[in-house]
């Protein structure tokens, strides 16, 4: 199994996973030219994606899906909170496809574990992909941690974490009171020590790739998340890769 990023931020989000002949885009918060341009500079035909996951209705995730699923007849799946939040960006769409976020389930090659995670969204859901020998785990786009996630990323072999935000940054920017607060808050975002709070607690033996993901450029900067998640790994912070805005990252192999 290998992955590889289309790009992470407030302005687009897009994981591509592949096992065999499997691929799956995890959200797709691009245009559609700029999704396939994206695609293309992973060496991948966007033909040849088999289904598109959505983890929830806010644009930078799903704001691209619609057109993507509709100009290559894919499936597009997601939760029934998010359907009823996505009904008019998804319309058109013919094979849209519905996922309990307590049961796993498996297209082709590649079984897809989905998880509850807090965010300011109708039902959002991050996921866990396995081939049967490895496990890669995405989380983004949540204010706090639970018991229940804990749980679900424990021996992963690869990690997609989001560090959304330094607290001190965010607390001198210049982003009103209100908007501070959502981002702080419990159904918000991941700030750095959080998501390096989470790490630490999980059994990291397996681990073969962190990256941190979904950063503010605003209110973090990739130094700063690298350097969270290195302490919490106990490793040299060149070894933890960070996702960006404009190129994502290249394969990473498991």
């Amino acid at each position: 199994m290998r992955f590889a990023s289309l790009g992470s931020g407030s302005e687009g989000n897009g994981l591509l996973v592949e096992s065999g002949s499997t691929r799956i885009l995890a959200d797709c918060g691009f245009s559609l030219a700029e999704t396939i341009t994206r695609l293309a500079r992973l060496g991948i035909e966007a033909e040849s994606v088999n289904a598109v996951l959505v983890t929830h209705e806010h644009d930078d995730h799903v704001g691209g899906v619609a057109r993507f699923a509709r100009k290559f007849k894919k499936p597009v799946w997601l939760t029934h909170g998010t359907l009823q939040a996505s009904a008019a960006v998804l319309a058109g769409v013919d094979d849209v496809r519905v996922f309990d976020c307590h049961r796993c389930f498996t297209i082709d090659a590649i079984e897809v574990e989905p998880y509850t995670v807090p965010h300011d969204a109708r039902e959002p859901s991050q996921f866990v992909f396995g081939d049967g020998n490895v496990r890669l785990g995405l989380l983004t786009d949540a204010g706090s941690l639970t018991a229940h996630m804990r749980a679900i990323l424990n021996n992963l072999d690869a990690f997609v974490l989001e560090c959304n935000h330094d607290t001190e940054l965010l607390s001198n920017s210049s982003y009103p009171e209100k908007l501070k607060q959502r981002i702080g808050g419990r159904f918000g975002h991941l700030s750095n020590d959080t998501a390096a709070e989470l790490l630490a607690g999980l059994d990291r033996s397996r681990l073969k790739h962190v990256i941190a993901a979904h950063l503010s450029r605003k209110n973090n900067r990739p130094e700063l998340a690298s350097e969270a998640l290195a302490r919490a790994m106990s490793c040299e912070t060149q070894w933890i890769g960070v996702a960006d805005q404009a190129h994502g990252f290249d394969w990473r192999d498991l």
